[in-house]
């Protein structure tokens, strides 16, 4: 197939009009030669002034070749040498061949031919062994951006330094938004004299003024008890290294009036849309007071939250105004997570159980599917009986899985909720904790040094009587589109009488209010009453507990179980609570082999004696009235002998709060 270049096009037509007047002349000839002799020479001469032609058309193109293939090369060499892109050859051992003087320049060198990649950039020879197209590496203090040619050999450096510098400017000038809030403003200033609470107004804005014009922010207060703090994240950096020393500052100094005034911030950062910072900063802010406040909450809209701060224990108070904020808190989560996961402790009580389908109806009114997490082999009879109620409502009872299932639910935008223990030791599937990011907890004993690592939400009310009792007021502030089932409204009143012993301990006007709520939602008393029925043998069971207890000093009495004889928890618990009512005794502890081979003790008070603190030096925890541990490789004569140990270094030391 021939190519057609500049003199093809020319060269086929003539030849073929010459042809064909060449045969044209032959037959003229043939019939008139002084004719055809004329037309001859004419085709002479064509055929002579085409060739010159032809020739000064060649001339021509192969001028304007060898002009261009100069252009190119020039511009090539050109490129090669002078364009700001480095270009290195290197060798099999990394020792450098060849380099254009830009990448030279770049890394202050005269000449880098014949050094080693070791020496000159040490960290792009991970990158060459790793198989990596492009990384973004930096030397000399510039940011390269390096392209690996591995079968040349060839390594190009962009530099991106100026790019990355202008991307680290926009990203330091965005805005951020927090919103400041005094804790406990209103609690210490009701009854305060005008001129304290004026005092108090003018140290508070003084130091969170002097803090803002350090750092450069603008401050503007709203109410009394909350300030808008707007800044770029540049100043939020910076915020973050001195940990939000502010917290520290307000605490220490109204401390020293006797006033423990804290603050809770929530910051919106990351966004450009400022609806949205506003929305990011009232969750963060949420949050911060949901953890017990005296803290700061980052939120980016990746949903990522960073916590400084909470140094200090936060005041134990229950209001109707926290709820609402922990409710509200809760929703959010819940609407950013695709399905809600349900756990409470090992051998759950009516009070985990309870709560956890509170938990359930809060994930299933905001349209996010929950499930339940429950060991079928680890129940006592009167769980047994409520879920034998739950059986007969499918509904309900599918969304009851086995630890098992729920770890094959797990995905990245999953929310755990733990009910009714804050320690991972003790709750049902550990393996969750590790496996879910996200989690909220839930619980009415008072914390101990064992914590749930990192919870997004922690709601601990050690004053409540129950986990149940702190889900129906979250239930309360969620949207009002929703009715309580009178089997869920008759779960949550049972974890609520269990904990409180029918009402007569732990129990205060918000337990009786949420008790109301549950009755107005249709719980069934007389079914609370079929689930704590126990069988006979459970009777026996614990009045040879009250058989053998002995009062150890005090007022306290310790109850032991036979060495050979195994029972599970909430036996234990029940007899402890017996030995309370009894006449003389201000405390009572019951020590037992559990059926998972662990010696639990049960610990129970009138409120003289705080059996937590007993318990926790046993590495347990629980309530100044209500405790428990279980120990493990103990024998129950050492367990008895820890416990009295532990009783009597509590009576010598004082009692302690």
């Amino acid at each position: 197939m021939p190519v057609f270049t500049k003199k093809n096009v020319i060269r086929y037509p003539f030849y073929s009009l010459y042809s064909i007047a060449l045969i044209l002349v032959g037959i003229v000839t043939y019939h008139n030669w002084i004719i055809g002799m004329i037309g001859f020479i004419l085709l002479l001469a064509c055929l002579f002034l085409y060739m010159r032609m032809e020739r000064m058309l060649s001339d021509e193109f192969e001028t304007y070749i060898s002009m261009l293939s100069h252009r190119l090369k020039k511009v090539g060499e050109e490129a090669l040498m002078e364009m700001p892109i480095g270009i290195m050859l290197f060798n099999d051992e990394y020792q450098i061949e060849w380099t254009n003087p830009f990448l030279a320049s770049c890394l202050g060198e005269d000449t880098l031919v014949g050094r080693s990649l070791y020496d000159v950039a040490e960290s792009i020879i991970p990158l060459i062994k790793q198989e990596v197209e492009t990384e973004v590496v930096t030397l000399h203090d510039r940011k390269f951006k390096v392209v690996i040619k591995r079968d040349e050999r060839l390594l190009y450096f962009f530099d991106i330094t100026e790019q990355i510098e202008i991307e680290k400017l926009y990203e330091e000038e965005r805005t951020s938004l927090g919103i400041i809030f005094l804790d406990n403003y209103d609690e210490l200033t009701q009854g305060m004299d005008d001129q304290v609470k004026s005092n108090l107004n003018s140290q508070v804005t003084s130091m969170l003024n002097n803090w803002a014009q350090e750092y450069g922010i603008f401050i503007k207060r709203t109410s009394s008890e909350k300030f808008i703090a707007i800044m770029n994240e540049q100043i939020l950096i910076h915020l973050e290294r001195s940990k939000f020393s502010i917290l520290d500052q307000v605490r220490e100094e109204t401390s020293k009036q006797n006033i423990p005034l804290t603050l809770s911030i929530g910051i919106g950062a990351g966004a450009a849309d400022l609806p949205e910072l506003g929305a990011l900063a009232q969750s963060s802010l949420d949050l911060a007071l949901g953890r017990g406040g005296d803290q700061v909450a980052i939120k980016q809209p990746n949903g990522k939250v960073k916590f400084f701060g909470g140094k200090t224990n936060p005041m134990e108070k229950r209001t109707r105004v926290r709820a609402r904020v922990i409710s509200h808190a809760l929703k959010e989560l819940i609407t950013e997570s695709g399905k809600v996961i349900i756990m409470g402790h090992k051998y759950p009580d009516m009070d985990a159980v309870g709560a956890a389908i509170g938990i359930l109806k809060v994930a299933q009114v905001n349209q996010k599917d929950g499930f339940i997490v429950l060991d079928p082999d680890h129940i006592d009879t009167g769980v047994q009986r409520m879920l034998e109620e739950i059986k007969k409502k499918e509904g309900l009872w599918e969304r009851f899985i086995t630890p098992e299932e729920a770890l094959n639910l797990v995905s990245d935008d999953t929310l755990l909720v733990v009910v009714d223990t804050h320690k991972p030791s003790l709750v049902i599937e550990e393996r969750l904790l590790n496996r879910i990011e996200n989690v909220v907890v839930i619980d009415h004993h008072r914390r101990g040094e064992d914590f749930i690592e990192d919870p997004l939400l922690v709601y601990m009310e050690p004053y409540a009587s129950s986990t149940a009792e702190l889900v129906t007021e979250l239930l309360e502030y969620q949207p009002k589109r929703f009715k309580i089932d009178m089997l869920e409204a008759t779960a949550l009143l049972a974890g609520i009488i269990v904990d409180t012993k029918s009402f007569t301990l732990r129990t205060g006007s918000r337990t009786f209010d949420a008790a109301s709520f549950l009755r107005s939602q249709g719980a069934d008393t007389v079914l609370v009453q079929k689930f704590l029925k126990e069988d006979i043998t459970q009777y026996v069971q614990r009045a040879r507990f009250i058989e053998h207890a002995e009062i150890y000093t005090a007022g306290i009495a310790i109850s032991r179980a036979e060495p050979n004889k195994m029972y599970d928890q909430v036996l234990i618990a029940q007899a402890a609570d017996t030995l309370l009512s009894i006449s003389g005794v201000v405390a009572s502890f019951v020590i037992s082999k559990r059926r998972d081979n662990l010696i639990g003790i049960s610990a129970r008070s009138l409120g003289d004696i705080n059996v937590q603190v007993i318990m926790e030096s046993l590495q347990g925890g629980g309530h100044l009235t209500n405790a428990a541990t279980q120990l493990q490789d103990i024998s129950l004569d050492e367990a008895e002998e820890r416990l009295k140990q532990a009783i009597d270094e509590y009576l010598d030391g004082g009692k302690k709060s």
